[in-house]
């Protein structure tokens, strides 16, 4: 059973480790991911479903070429048949994903590779932020009644809500919604993580954290401010891909991981109550407390009664009320001003 909605009502943060085309052309380096991110922490692996005639078309036209950026000069047919995932492997590597305990997550491209998808039993799909105005596509997928993971990069407010409107115009109000920022790698100060609270109130629905950024800052950033699922790109070491450059370590995305579960733990709240180690503290607050004998009849002054620490005796706040009233007892320097002392000044 697909574990997002678990986790998360368990008010713990769901890990996906993205391969995408870190496995390098290699079967095995992709099952070796599946092993490795099991062993960092990792909630799920997802990869992709297309190829390159599925995604695009072989034109050498400028329209096709890449500018810039990490991919500049590539023809975009060349760079999706160099970095795709090869159907015949998908059911090895979920059956790789169930042998570690991980869920199977892809994203499917078309309305074919859902159907592919279907066949290979999949719980789960997730929708690319570069498809997310890809309404008939997102309306297919989300028809199979299983749950939707979308990726908001690029995305204005008005097509976020198009993308939510189109699963559940199908009756799948399995939604939850990924932000984003399609750049590779990510800047942090295009991030706007910002948005998550917002999303989740103007949506309706969980939010978290498709992250391109290096390091775990933007996944730590996202969790304080109410992310419950973080996909990160996750590579081997020494495997050069496509994606290789922006991607995290096995070793990082542990440590990523465990930045992510203290983030939820100290991002906690509103809870006003104290810990036992603070109640535990409690008693070196400051508190009212005899600095001079004081007998029966004597007036309270500031010379004689103080503010310190520690906690034993009544709040400071009723400092004020005691001063220039008569003590209706005895008390020595160095006992605490108790409720009984208080109530008998005249």
């Amino acid at each position: 059973m697909f574990s997002v909605f678990d986790k998360i009502e368990n008010n713990e943060v769901y890990i996906i480790a993205e391969m995408s085309a870190n496995h390098g052309g290699k079967l095995e380096n992709a099952l070796e991911i599946v092993r490795q991110a099991a062993k960092a922490g990792a909630d799920c692996i997802k990869i992709q479903t297309y190829t390159a005639d599925t995604l695009t078309i072989d034109c050498d036209n400028d329209y096709f070429k890449i500018k810039g950026g990490l991919w500049d000069g590539y023809k975009l047919y060349d760079l999706y048949d160099d970095a795709g995932t090869p159907y015949e492997w998908h059911r090895k590597i979920k059956e790789e994903c169930e042998k570690n305990g991980l869920d199977f997550l892809s994203t499917p491209f078309d309305s074919t590779a859902v159907d592919f998808l279907e066949d290979l039993g999949v719980e789960a799909y997730k929708i690319a932020s570069f498809e997310l105005v890809d309404i008939p596509l997102i309306e297919y997928a989300a028809s199979k009644g299983k749950i939707m993971i979308m990726s908001c990069g690029m995305a204005s407010a008005d097509e976020i809500q198009e993308a939510v409107n189109a699963c559940k115009r199908v009756g799948n109000d399995k939604v939850i919604l990924l932000k984003c920022c399609s750049e590779y790698p990510a800047n942090w100060e295009d991030m706007h993580l910002g948005n998550i609270p917002d999303m989740k109130k103007r949506f309706g629905v969980h939010v978290g954290l498709s992250d391109h950024s290096f390091g775990s800052m933007g996944a730590v950033v996202a969790v304080a401010l109410g992310a419950r699922v973080i996909e990160k790109h996750v590579k081997l070491e020494g495997v050069t891909s496509a994606d290789s450059e922006f991607s995290m370590s096995m070793n990082d995305f542990e440590q990523m991981i465990n930045d992510v579960k203290n983030a939820k733990k100290i991002s906690y709240g509103p809870d006003y109550t104290l810990s036992a180690k603070e109640q535990a503290s409690l008693v070196f607050r400051r508190s009212l407390f005899a600095i001079d004998d004081i007998e029966e009849g004597d007036v309270i002054s500031f010379e004689n009664v103080r503010s310190i620490r520690p906690g034993n005796g009544i709040a400071p706040k009723y400092l004020n009320e005691m001063i220039g009233k008569k003590s209706g007892m005895t008390i020595k320097r160095g006992q605490p001003i108790t409720v009984e002392f208080f109530e008998s000044l005249k």
